[in-house]
């Protein structure tokens, strides 16, 4: 019986604290640790955070996979914060992939999710781990809005939509400095390897064995037809588009074989409309921002911070579905904390017997992270039309 049911891996991180945060305010009858490199500093950023004496705290470092698999054999489930995952991952995928420990992470690094998927996916099966990647903003929001459309399409059309439209319609928050990193290790392993480059351009990266149809390609403005809004290519819809195909590929193509997906920002109609998303495809987004991995904003900007998301696509008869997913908190860290804590809660409650392998979270969670994200996490899904 395991002693813990999550540990927090990353803990003294940024977004490891706002996790600790949570799930101290939330679920105070939960048995739980705080792991990091360092066991003064783990003492150290729990007595600051005000988190009561007794806390446990477990040492555990990426280059000495003795202490990650001693740490993975406490616990029921880890959620880790340490990115990039590229550079320290893998150690913590095999440890708890071996012993059938649940894991949960923030990854947006699809190099390290295809190597994962590679390497792990057949072990986990065979041990029942579930290895659930990008349980943040990327990509919760985008795969459970999809996901969700899917669902209203079929209750009222008995059929998927075949071309699905995800738009960004609002965002108020920074990126962290941990995406911004993950970023750039990413970029750096494509610009040497043209084989990375080509599986980066993919939506099909992480469906192994599966090429769908041609996609939109997303990438340049233009002025969508169906909203009379110029629209702007958005930052995390290459990791986003990559985890909703596998998604429909891990439940068996319940959205077609033909399915496509194109995800965008609004920036506005006519000519302001115009002007801002060829400024936004022009822009690097990733460029520095001066926020540092472990760095973040303010309570007050996280708490003041929202994103606004709609997902549409028509029937064959051509009737329009669209359904919105919105949330309370800047996207990046106080709505990605609550969002990687509901999602390791749902492995331990409601999905407790969900098969192992490789993830996402469509498949794994379904309904229930979307009951848990309403309750808890201040994130609505709602059908709009």
């Amino acid at each position: 019986m395991a002693e813990f049911d999550i540990i927090i891996y990353g803990a003294t991180g940024f977004t490891g604290r706002l996790v600790a945060e949570y799930i101290h305010n939330t679920y105070p009858d939960l048995a739980w640790a705080m792991a990091g490199r360092s066991g003064a500093k783990l003492a150290q950023v729990r007595d600051e955070m005000g988190l009561p004496a007794d806390t446990p705290l477990v040492e555990a470092d990426a280059s000495d996979p003795a202490s990650l698999d001693a740490m993975v054999a406490r616990t029921k489930c880890v959620i880790t914060t340490v990115g990039p995952y590229l550079l320290y991952g893998e150690p913590l995928v095999a440890a708890c992939a071996a012993s059938g420990t649940d894991y949960v992470d923030l990854s947006g690094e699809p190099p390290f999710m295809w190597d994962m998927i590679e390497k792990y996916d057949a072990k986990a099966k065979e041990t029942g781990a579930r290895i659930v990647h990008s349980c943040g903003f990327d990509s919760i929001p985008f795969d459970m809005g999809v996901w969700f459309l899917q669902q209203e399409a079929k209750k009222r059309f008995g059929a998927p939509l075949k071309d699905v439209k995800g738009r960004v319609r609002g965002m108020k928050g920074t990126f962290s400095g941990g995406t911004a990193a993950s970023g750039k290790e990413t970029m750096k392993l494509a610009m040497g390897d043209p084989e990375v480059m080509k599986k980066l351009v993919s939506s099909f990266a992480l469906t192994p064995g599966f090429e769908g149809p041609k996609q939109p390609y997303g990438n340049k403005p233009y002025e969508d037809a169906d909203f009379g809004i110029w629209v702007a290519p958005f930052v995390m819809a290459s990791i986003n588009t990559k985890n909703v195909h596998r998604s429909n590929l891990l439940m068996g193509h319940p959205y077609g074989t033909d399915f496509t997906y194109e995800e965008m920002m609004f920036t506005g109609k006519g000519e302001k409309g115009e002007a801002i998303a060829n400024g936004i495809a022009k822009s690097d987004p990733m460029a520095d921002s001066g926020v540092k991995p472990g760095e973040g904003p303010s309570k007050e900007e996280r708490e003041t911070g929202s994103y606004d998301l709609m997902f549409t696509g028509t029937s064959a008869g051509g009737e329009r579905v669209i359904v919105g997913v919105k949330g309370d908190r800047d996207p990046g860290y106080g709505s990605t904390s609550k969002m990687l804590t509901e999602a390791a809660m749902c492995l331990l409650n409601e999905v407790a017997d969900a098969p192992g392998g490789v993830l996402t979270s469509a498949p794994v969670f379904g309904q229930a992270i979307v009951d848990r994200l309403q309750k808890s996490a201040g994130i609505t899904f709602t059908v709009e039309a």
